[in-house]
């Protein structure tokens, strides 16, 4: 049985020629320590690039704005497939055979919801032989095929997803996600110039910092990774830093060596507007299922709920405000629409069974000035609700007063 590792090299990666020669390198380096590399790839660079996903949905768009689901699909698995062509040949200019693999090539069998379809199973014959020929598989992340054979993508993020559901399926050694950055970081550096790069981070609380708005890794990747105890390792492209190590192996050491350092990093989600619904009578009782029955029948995801016999408050993203304004005067809703919110999380596995936190966390707001409009929490998280102009102050004022630069 071979000992694999699978690669994954995001669009930043992969976007000019001296990056690709760095890819490769990471490639070598993998081969010289024994393992047999899968490589998974992103779309080249990012919008505006030539061959990146946004750049060619924009293409299709300036011809006609409506783009058919499975037309869409179609399209946006493209900027995979030339990833996958280029990084192969540069592998064959440094002497390494390789071989290119689309998402169905690689029997990554998805259900039909164009995108943002699930994986339902892999075929990992295909891959196998590639390796029994000697040659590095190099495979597209994003995408699959439908069991009609139609093209699919995952959604955003989905090359995580397809790396770490390849780790599953060909029982790898560990998924590297090698990104721009040398890890899961404590806090955004471009707000908080002292975060710290993580060395050792639980499933739990690397599916927390992503869905909280963390971008180092997608969330069901993660959960996917947990769920098949398959570690993860991200890393930067660009650097021989350590990286960070996801995996719950370290749980127990990591709370010894906390000690009271609960939390382990800071994030949060913008671009969220705060919906507040005034029942239409006080016998109403199902005034709360219906809109909400109403959002989720168009997909509209709804966060920070708030249920009171008098008031129904939440917030959806910005880029559904239209439509779900729309639904929600269609059905004769009195609402209100308050706009420019953002919200901050505390993350850390840390925080189970330890009183105080929440008072910790309104005692460092309220010094740095900032308002609480509403919270919310599970067993590792923590989340304020607050001004999008007090987004910056709040996190660093988070970040030192629980100590994270240390």
């Amino acid at each position: 049985m071979y000992k694999i590792v699978i690669q994954k090299f995001g669009g930043s990666s992969v976007s000019t020629p001296k990056r690709r020669e760095q890819v490769i390198d990471k490639v070598l380096n993998c081969i010289n320590q024994g393992y047999k590399p899968v490589i998974v790839v992103s779309a080249i660079g990012r919008e505006g690039a030539p061959y990146a996903t946004d750049t060619l949905i924009n293409f299709a768009q300036e011809v006609y704005d409506t783009i058919d689901p499975r037309a869409k699909d179609l399209l946006m698995s493209c900027g995979e497939v030339i990833s996958s062509v280029i990084i192969t040949q540069s592998l064959k200019a440094r002497g390494y055979e390789a071989k290119p693999l689309t998402g169905a090539q690689a029997g990554i069998i998805t259900d039909d919801n164009f995108g943002n379809t699930r994986i339902k199973e892999i075929k990992s014959g295909n891959i196998l032989e590639v390796l029994d020929e000697g040659k590095i598989p190099v495979i597209t992340g994003f995408q699959g095929v439908s069991e009609g054979g139609e093209i699919t993508t995952l959604g955003r993020g989905g090359s995580d997803t397809t790396a770490c559901a390849l780790g599953a399926a060909l029982h790898a050694e560990m998924v590297e996600i090698y990104t721009d950055v040398e890890g899961v970081m404590t806090a955004d550096p471009r707000i908080v110039p002292n975060a710290k790069t993580l060395k050792h981070v639980t499933y739990n609380e690397a599916c927390e910092l992503a869905y909280q708005g963390a971008r180092v890794i997608h969330p069901r990747a993660a959960e996917i990774s947990k769920r098949e105890k398959v570690p993860i390792i991200i890393r930067s492209t660009f650097s021989d830093a350590q990286g960070t190590v996801i995996s719950n192996a370290f749980e127990q050491d990591e709370m010894e060596i906390k000690g009271d350092k609960v939390v382990t990093g800071i994030t949060s989600r913008t671009n969220l507007d705060l919906i507040k619904i005034f029942p239409r009578a006080k016998q109403e009782d199902a005034t709360a299922l219906g809109c909400f029955r109403t959002l989720a029948d168009k997909g509209i995801s709804v966060d920070f709920i708030n249920v009171r016999p008098d008031l129904i408050t939440f917030m959806i993203n910005n880029e559904n405000i239209e439509l779900a304004s729309e639904l929600l005067n269609k059905e004769g809703y009195q609402y209100e629409l308050l706009q420019d919110f953002v919200k901050v999380s505390i993350v850390g596995a840390g925080m189970v069974g330890v009183p105080g936190v929440m008072a910790r966390i309104v005692e460092a707001l309220t010094d740095a000035d900032v308002s609480i409009y509403q919270t919310t929490d599970s067993h590792t998280t923590i989340s304020c609700l607050i001004k999008k102009e007090d987004e910056k102050k709040s996190i660093c004022a988070l970040h030192d007063y629980f100590s994270l630069g240390d």
